[in-house]
């Protein structure tokens, strides 16, 4: 009778994991890629909407070659993935190719399997030798066996054409899956055709802004300079706001309570302000943007200089760039405890959350004083645009009690 029943379910079964299973999970890999990548280039289009418009060229040269090599090190992860990409369908489609290999060797079994048996079953399919077949049984429960076993041929000869046409069907659909994946590798190879030219052109660019820095090395020095210096003193206020903010709270609350003298970089926190920090610290990684919409401009910690490698930068918070009259908004529900005014620079606020204080800078103008108590999107002021490049940037830190905290871990995605 051919290939055995089970011969079948272990063949198809051996289909379905090899076939099946892997696809699923480069599938899924794919679509993570997929996601990826478009969330790359959609910042590189808000990279060059925010920070290379035609009226903001004029901006000093160590904005531009920053924002320059911003946008090279996204397109540079642009080009990455989608190679990532264009790996993993090389993978699918040689998987593809593999198991129509397969599926061809199965299906040409299964048709010499069925030839054989329709040519057996023609051979013997006279009603005059079914009928010899039953009559020549020796009893009844022979004759009703063999009136089975007759039943169970014809049943597994439909079941066999039945696995034909579902192996054809299955041939028939790799094949067109097959195609579609060679389309999608063809496209991505040209997208990333294109990125690469984009990206040669961009690194041409801040080649030459390069020499232009280069032939002014002097001005590029006083630039970091005046940078740092604003960092500096922005830091220092911030921070000195803070061990204030935790000298006046203790205070207030060892009076009310009764109690000794809390250290003085910690806050000593009332039932209800242990909520409020308690919750924060249960949204870590899930809290919103301190804006409604923009990009990471620059993140925390220690970064090397664009020009000079050499140089390092100190980061205590984030810079978010955004569209001009944007307003800074509140990330959680907390109290104003603070307004910044750094001499020569512009304003900012401060929130207390409990333990965790969020510090918003770079404002023109501000829609709250202190004490005041916000919520969650709460406006709190209009970011300044900059009259000298046109960019407007958001410089936000976040603190628990006197430690500075990395806000990329605490805002969501940032």
């Amino acid at each position: 009778m051919g290939i055995k029943r089970s011969s079948i379910v272990y063949i198809l079964f051996l289909l379905c994991h090899l076939g099946g299973t892997g696809l699923f999970a480069q599938t899924s890999e794919q679509k993570a890629l997929e996601t990826k990548r478009e969330q790359l280039e959609k910042e590189i289009k808000e990279i060059n909407r925010l920070l290379f418009a035609e009226k903001k060229e004029k901006g000093n040269v160590l904005d531009q070659m920053e924002a320059m090599d911003h946008k090279i090190n996204v397109r540079q992860q642009l080009i990455r993935v989608t190679n990532q990409q264009s790996n993993l369908l090389n993978r699918q489609i040689n998987t593809n190719i593999r198991n129509i290999g397969k599926l061809r060797d199965d299906l040409d079994r299964l048709k010499e399997d069925y030839g054989n048996m329709i040519l057996k079953s023609y051979q013997n399919k006279s009603q005059e030798s079914r009928l010899m077949f039953l009559l020549s049984s020796e009893d009844f429960f022979q004759a009703f066996k063999r009136l089975q076993y007759m039943k169970q041929y014809t049943q597994y000869r439909k079941e066999q054409g039945e696995q034909i046409l579902v192996k054809t069907d299955e041939l028939t659909q790799l094949n067109k899956d097959l195609s579609e994946q060679r389309k999608e590798k063809d496209r991505l190879v040209a997208e990333n055709t294109a990125v690469k030219n984009q990206l040669f052109k961009e690194m041409q660019s801040q080649k030459e802004l390069l020499n232009t820095i280069k032939r002014n090395e002097s001005k590029y020095a006083t630039q970091i300079k005046n940078k740092q210096q604003e960092a500096k003193r922005i830091d220092a206020q911030i921070e000195r706001l803070i061990r204030m903010a935790i000298a006046a709270s203790n205070k207030e609350t060892t009076k009310s309570s009764g109690t000794k003298a809390a250290s003085s970089s910690t806050f000593v926190l009332t039932p209800e302000a242990t909520i409020v920090a308690n919750n924060f610290s249960a949204n870590k990684g899930k809290l919103i943007w301190p804006v409604e919409k923009g990009i990471k401009r620059q993140g925390f910690g220690i970064y090397k200089d664009a020009v000079y490698p050499g140089i390092k930068h100190q980061s205590n918070g984030v810079i978010i760039a955004t569209d001009p009259g944007s307003q800074a908004r509140s990330i959680f529900e907390g109290e104003v405890i603070a307004i910044l005014s750094v001499p020569g620079g512009n304003k900012g606020v401060q929130i207390k959350h409990g333990n965790y204080i969020s510090t918003y800078y770079n404002l023109s103008t501000v829609n709250v004083k202190k004490g005041d108590k916000v919520s969650i999107k709460s406006n709190l002021g209009e970011i300044y645009t900059s009259k000298t490049n046109g960019n407007t940037q958001l410089k936000f830190y976040l603190y628990r009690d006197s430690t500075k905290l990395n806000p990329e871990d605490w805002i969501y995605q940032l």
